[in-house]
């Protein structure tokens, strides 16, 4: 049952993030291997994914898993873990204490659980499909900005961003009279998004293990979440436009005219 797997997911992500933060403390120990600034990978993020997945293997054997880091495991449950070990990695090796731990779960299409586990803040935000978003104990809930001038809106990219569309989205948001955030981790940018800390997110392109866990919280919180296929995003990631209802159609209004 998902409120099982739900309990156990929570616990879990706070437990990577343990052994996250032992590597965190002793960065000047860490390998890194580099292939540019937001194509890199530590042992940190390999270790963490690794007590996560034989966490997973030893309490729900029959479940798939997809990591960022190790790939995927087919499952016969119809139950499907993503994790992303460590996202914000080019925070992390830098000792900018903006990075997390993200586990999902994926079934019949549909994300049903989501936990964002932020260790060095000792913040845990995690919802269930249909029981409402979380940050700790505390229920959560999206902004209730009606204007992209009140508030800040997370935009991201990545390698596979073309600058020109950032460049265009940012001026479009100024000319909007907005403010733009990022900290170089999406996983928290949609958390926040959640908590109502930033007004909405938006990128070009987001892997799974980056964003589903996200996308469940903001809309259990009341948000609105560009449709997209779960199943395929899997594979391929997909778009993000999402945030407040009272500012979704502006923040899709820039990511349509401005990500080719």
């Amino acid at each position: 049952m998902s409120a099982d797997r739900y309990e156990f997911a929570v616990a879990l992500a706070k437990k990577a993030g343990e052994l996250g933060v032992s590597y965190f403390r002793r960065l000047e120990t860490l390998t890194v291997t580099s292939k540019g600034h937001q194509d890199m990978v530590s042992e940190a993020d390999r270790d963490v994914e690794t007590l996560v997945r034989d966490e997973l293997a030893k309490v729900f054997p029959d479940d798939g898993i997809l990591g960022e880091e190790h790939g995927r495991i087919a499952g016969t449950s119809g139950y499907t873990w993503v994790i992303d070990p460590i996202d914000g990695t080019a925070n992390f090796v830098a000792g900018i204490p903006q990075w997390c731990v993200i586990i999902a779960c994926v079934y019949q299409g549909e994300t049903v659980i989501g936990v964002i586990h932020d260790p060095v803040a000792g913040e845990t935000f995690h919802a269930l499909r249909g029981k409402g978003a979380f940050l700790g104990d505390r229920p959560i809930s999206v902004s209730d900005s009606d204007s992209l001038s009140r508030g800040s809106l997370g935009v991201g990219f990545n390698g596979r961003t073309k600058p020109a569309d950032v460049v265009e989205c940012v001026s479009q948001l100024l000319a909007a009279g907005g403010v733009f955030f990022r900290n170089a981790s999406g996983g928290l940018m949609l958390a926040y998004t959640a908590a109502g800390r930033l007004i909405g997110y938006i990128e070009p392109h987001m892997n799974a293990w980056d964003c589903l866990a996200g996308l469940l919280m903001i809309e259990e919180a009341g948000g609105k979440v560009e449709p997209f296929d779960v199943d395929k995003s899997l594979d391929v990631g997909t778009r993000i436009v999402c945030g407040g209802p009272g500012i979704y159609d502006a923040a899709k209004t820039i990511a349509d005219s401005s990500f080719s």
